[in-house]
């Protein structure tokens, strides 16, 4: 996931989002409350509409990913399969480029996301869903094995 307005999951057989933080329509500042419940809430029962095995789940160190009631939280969901600082497995600091929403997915998204220079919030949360949802697990597969 990411800490800005949107976010992802991938895995090799698909992408799980976008999720964009928003209340009554309006963006809002990610927080921990707020990223813990769009975890609660969407991501996994999201999950588990898929046959997801062994499942490790890596995030950053933003600040709302390493509140200690969102560690507690994924602690209580993944046990030791929690890569995250703070986590069992704690994320390396300023490594953005371990996972591959970090060093493939934003950069692709935004190759085509302004590709036709979005001029409001709802075309650019328009494209990100068409560009996301286009992206195919052969894809993923590739880009994890690499």
């Amino acid at each position: 996931m990411s800490d800005k307005d949107a976010g992802c999951a991938s895995w090799a057989g698909g992408i799980i989002g976008p999720y964009f933080f928003k209340n009554d329509g309006h963006n809002v500042t990610v927080n921990g409350d707020r990223y813990g419940a769009r975890i609660t809430n969407l991501f996994i029962p999201e999950l588990n509409n898929h046959d997801v095995q062994e499942l490790w789940f890596q995030q950053d160190g933003a600040t709302c990913h390493t509140a200690r009631a969102t560690i507690n939280l994924l602690k209580d969901m993944f046990g030791d399969r929690l890569i995250s600082r703070f986590g069992p497995v704690n994320w390396p600091p300023r490594s953005c480029d371990l996972t591959p929403l970090g060093y493939f997915l934003w950069g692709y998204v935004k190759s085509l996301v302004y590709a036709d220079k979005p001029q409001t919030l709802d075309h650019l949360e328009d494209n990100i869903r068409r560009v996301i949802a286009d992206i195919r697990p052969q894809m993923l597969g590739k880009v994890i094995e690499n």
